[in-house]
Parts: C-alpha cells; structure tokens; sequence
C-alpha cells in the first residue's frame, strides 16, 4: 500500500510529489500526459526564471526533481478511486493501486473554439498567437492587436482586463450575435473596445499573425484570446463522495482537505487563480497535511 497516490502530474501534483517523497513517504504519480502547463511556450512570471521557462522544460525539471527523491511516477489514465474502510483503492488501468491517502491534482481543460483544427490550434499556441491565460502573458502582447472570442459578463471581464495592456482590443462573438446586457456594453463602450458579432471560423496563420472569419469579414490579430471559460476535472473526486460548487471545482478546508476523509486537492481543480505559483502553494499545504495525518495514524520513525 502507498502512502500517498497523486492523481495528475502538473505543477500542483509534482510539487506535492516532491515534498512528500522527501517526507520518506511512498509516493506514487499519476500522469496520464494532459497537463494544461505543458501548452505554455514559455512562461514568464515564474520566479527564478528570469528569461522564462517552457512549459515541458519545467514540468520536466519537476518530475526529475520528485523521481531523484523516490517518487515513481505511473504513465496511466485514473478511472476510479474507490474509498475503504482504510484507505483507498485507485483503479487505473488494468490494475488496482492501494494508497492510505489521495491528492488529486487534475487541473482543468479550457474550452477551445469550436471552429479550429487541432493542427491549426497548436501552431498556434506555439507561436503566441493563441493565448489562454492573461494574467500569465498579456504582458507579452503590449500594445498588440488583440483579439478576445467571448461574450456575456465574462468575456467583458476578459476585454477589459486585456484593454490594461493594450489600446486595439476587440471582443468577438462565438456565436451568431453577441449576449451583452446594457452594462456590459457601456463598460466595453468606455474603453473603446469594438465588439463585432459571429459566428467566427475559419481561423488560419497568415505569417506572423491569425486571422478568424466574423460577420464583419476576415479580421486579423497579433494574438487571440478565447474567452470561453473550461472544464474542471473534479469528476474522479465527486464519484468518490467529494462535495464541488456548482461550477464543479472541489471544497476544500485551509488544509486542501476535500469532504472524503483521506482526499486531498489542490491546484485548478479547487477554485483559485489557475496560476502555478498558486498551484503549488495548495500542493505544499497538501503535502504537508497529508504526512502530519499519516503520523497521526501511526508513527514514521525510521
């Protein structure tokens, strides 16, 4: 039986591995090759990085870090995690893992638009013309033509936000005709920021720029944002009896402690900043708790 299963190997889950490996602790990692960092071309507002990191290159750097302490690290999807009497069984697999403890760190999946290709969309991640995050990058797009595929309250937070690193920001419907109520507009309308109705499609990588089909002909940017909110992948934990908000992120205590005695959570699964930094703060709390809870249990001497 290990001492601690980590589900998902991101930011959140290679912290925690890391600290609890170097608890003495056996620890098993998760990774199922889906970590929503490893689209990040270079990251730079991660300390101690003052040219920037890749997303590969870190989580690398990461999981090099936890296996030279003696996390083992299993390249298997999690299907169930059934609680017990002591305990838990973690189906993967083929196969069944025991653990006395579980932390699940499966972060979330943005919703992309509907109308680009895969191959289309990953140029363009690489290339810094499709963005995800901005409060990671915007500073990156300073005074660039951007644009943001959203509409409603959120997609007016997100133009607004943008508008603090840039003049030319246009906010575009992903469907037919934009959802914006007298407040949003009148928001959007004092900071000069167009809006222009759908659908948009059609995306293509035109040299150093991306272009979309709207209802007002084909626009081109420095770089788009999709401002279509994500999925939380708390699902594994809900089936075992954790209790989510509405919006299907995990409740946790100060503690990352979920309602199933024995399952922890932290990093985007729990509502936060989707930000690494914030990720692996959660997962050194975890951590922590986790090897306290098992000496509670019994003693960790050596």
């Amino acid at each position: 039986m290990e001492d601690c299963i980590i589900v998902g190997a991101g930011p959140a889950g290679l912290t925690a591995a890391i600290y609890l490996a170097r608890f003495h602790l056996s620890i098993r990692l998760f990774d199922c090759g889906s970590s929503r960092a490893a689209l990040i071309p270079r990251t730079n507002n991660h300390a101690g990085y003052p040219e920037g990191v890749a997303g590969t290159e870190l989580l690398r750097l990461m999981l090099a870090q936890a296996e030279r302490f003696g996390a083992v690290r299993e390249t298997l999807e999690v299907k169930r995690i059934e609680p017990l009497s002591e305990g838990f069984a973690v189906h993967a697999g083929e196969r069944t893992f025991p653990a006395r403890a579980v932390l699940l760190a499966t972060g979330v999946v943005n919703h992309r638009p509907d109308a680009i290709d895969d191959a289309t969309h990953d140029a363009a991640l690489k290339a810094g013309l499709l963005r995800y995050c901005p409060i990671c990058d915007a500073y990156e797009v300073t005074d660039k033509r951007i644009g943001v595929i959203g509409t409603g309250d959120h997609g007016m937070r997100e133009a607004l936000f943008l508008r603090g690193y840039s003049a030319d920001v246009t906010l575009i419907a992903p469907g037919a005709e934009h959802r914006l109520d007298a407040d949003c507009r009148g928001q959007l309308d004092a900071a000069g920021i167009a809006r222009i109705d759908g659908p948009c499609g059609d995306f293509r990588i035109e040299g150093e720029r991306i272009s979309v089909g709207t209802a007002n002909g084909r626009m081109s940017f420095d770089t788009i944002y999709p401002a279509l909110g994500s999925r939380i992948r708390s699902g594994l934990a809900v089936a075992a009896g954790a209790r989510a908000s509405a919006d299907g992120c995990l409740e946790v205590d100060d503690h990352q402690r979920t309602s199933v005695p024995g399952l922890f959570a932290a990093g985007d699964v729990v509502k936060g900043l989707d930000q690494i930094s914030h990720a692996m703060g959660e997962a050194g709390v975890a951590a922590t708790t986790i090897r306290n809870m098992l000496a509670e249990q019994r003693p960790l001497w050596r």
